[in-house]
């Protein structure tokens, strides 16, 4: 069966305690999305993009509305709706290899050679296989930040939530990272959702872009992403896409007076 996820007229608020008014980060959202999809949320800061990831991943409850999959209510998180956040959560007591095959051990599959495969490729493609047996305290941010993501995708999750995941990399690991995600989203056609300020980096990996305005925040325009994959950056169509979502966010180009 194929997988939907639903939001229907979702809106978040949050008190603020010093002032004792409300700010409303998102305002009556109706988003339906697939599995296959690769969608792309970007908006400047403070437009509830990385709300609606804690909405679905389910850490946070809608203040009105409700959020579906398949028709049932998402009440409370599941292994089946995977997030990366934007820190690295890692287990501190754990090694490298112990944090990223976590899930594996508790299941009692690490012992299986496909799944410690899966681990020393993963360990290769994050470029830490001579980090395997360190700590996070032993590691850099963006160190970490890798470890964390590894750990996500391991799992392979029929919904995953990327909240900026590669914002703390090197542009090359960046761009490493960015085809890794994309082969094992191809290879396992779940639903992915990422949270993005790089508007190159939501054109090249999603086959939807969303664009989000604050204050509160909405979904103000939907553009669907006609490229194949891999997508060569410097292609017309490519640039066309970043100039339109960029004159979206009103950053696009202005002619002088």
């Amino acid at each position: 069966m194929s997988l939907i996820l639903k939001l229907d007229k979702v809106t978040k608020s949050f008190a603020r305690v010093e002032t004792r008014d409300v700010t409303t980060a998102l305002s009556e959202i109706d988003l339906e999305m697939h599995d296959g999809e690769f969608i792309s949320l970007v908006g400047t800061s403070g437009c509830g993009k990385s709300t609606m990831l804690r909405l679905i991943a389910g850490l946070i409850v809608p203040t009105t509305g409700t959020l579906s999959v398949n028709g049932e209510e998402i009440r409370g998180t599941s292994p089946t709706r995977g997030m990366m956040f934007q820190k690295a959560t890692l287990f501190p007591w754990l090694t490298v290899e112990k944090n990223i095959s976590f899930s594996m051990r508790m299941q009692g599959t690490y012992k299986q050679q496909e799944s410690r495969q899966e681990v020393d490729r993963l360990l290769q493609v994050i470029g830490l296989e001579r980090f395997r047996r360190d700590y996070p305290a032993q590691l850099s941010g963006g160190m970490a930040q890798r470890v964390a993501l590894a750990r996500t995708l391991i799992c392979k999750p029929e919904i995953l939530l990327l909240d900026e995941p590669l914002g703390a990399l090197d542009s090359f690991t960046r761009m490493n990272m960015q085809d890794e995600i994309l082969k094992i989203w191809q290879n396992n056609r779940q639903l992915a959702i990422m949270v993005t300020h790089d508007v190159d980096e939501a054109v090249y990996m999603g086959t939807k872009v969303l664009v989000m305005e604050p204050h509160p925040g909405r979904v103000m325009g939907e553009i669907p992403i006609d490229l194949e994959y891999p997508r060569n950056r410097s292609s017309a169509k490519f640039v066309e896409y970043r100039n339109q979502i960029l004159d979206m966010l009103h950053f696009g180009s202005r002619e002088k007076d």
